[in-house]
């Protein structure tokens, strides 16, 4: 077996077919499902995924290092389930891991959808992330968010064609996610033994708004890119609150 996508699950939402249906170039699809009420595994199983579940949430590292270990693939492509492969990048996967040398990785370009638009500055793109990579050469940290793959040494290259984040298209739902985010960045950060005031909060968040909205070029992106730059600095001000709040004596 040449090649494993992978994805961790929770309550994916609707869109989780079209990226399922994206994979098909894939020789197996491997779930890992932490607790979803709708109809998620009922979905992964009409594609035909391998879906295993966990009780328990040990972070996002970790539980991505749980679903490499039920993936059989020389190689895994790491997708979450708001993410649309193109046939462009689906093209360039196959390419890349028929003629990959040893200690090589591949990077993805994510193309991000905000309330009705994609976003083409603010910092956004091109977001390259590290998604494909030999099952038995690397694999994730132990973030509990923001995790990223630990492959020191390793070459890494750029595929193909964009990845396509529908990562926002629900007010409520990426408002509440950011807010659990915020909250297991604090907790990280309480574990390494960080501090944070409230002063401080608001300085974070008031930078966060103008590297968004001016130092990246938010404003090229119109209203949309006004509302990132002002979601972004809501983000960075619950982010070290949480922390004071962890925290204070």
């Amino acid at each position: 077996m040449k090649l494993s996508a992978v994805l961790i699950t929770k309550n994916a939402g609707p869109d989780f077919a079209e990226c399922l249906t994206s994979l098909a170039f894939a020789d197996e699809i491997v779930v890992l499902d932490s607790g979803s009420t709708d109809d998620t595994l009922a979905v992964a199983e009409q594609f035909g995924a391998r879906v295993f579940q966990s009780d328990d949430w040990p972070g996002f590292g970790r539980q991505r290092q749980r679903a490499q270990s039920y993936a059989r693939g020389e190689w895994l492509f790491w997708v979450d389930t708001d993410e649309v492969v193109t046939e462009e990048l689906a093209t360039s996967v196959q390419q890349a891991i028929a003629g990959a040398s040893k200690k090589q990785v591949f990077q993805v370009v994510r193309l991000s959808w905000f309330f009705g638009r994609f976003i083409r500055h603010s910092g956004w793109y091109p977001d390259k992330v590290v998604r494909l990579y030999r099952r038995e050469e690397y694999g994730y940290d132990d973030a509990l968010v923001h995790e990223k793959v630990h492959c020191p040494g390793a070459s890494v290259e750029a595929l193909s064609g964009d990845l396509l984040h529908y990562t926002a298209t629900n007010f409520a739902d990426y408002m509440a996610k950011s807010v659990r985010y915020a909250d297991d960045w604090a907790q990280e950060r309480v574990r390494r033994g960080k501090r944070a005031s409230l002063l401080s909060a608001c300085g974070h968040s008031a930078g966060a708004f103008v590297r968004k909205y001016l130092l990246q070029r938010g404003f090229l992106d119109g209203p949309h890119g006004f509302l990132l730059a002002v979601t972004t600095a809501i983000y960075a001000f619950n982010k070290y609150a949480a922390l004071w709040i962890k925290t204070r004596d």
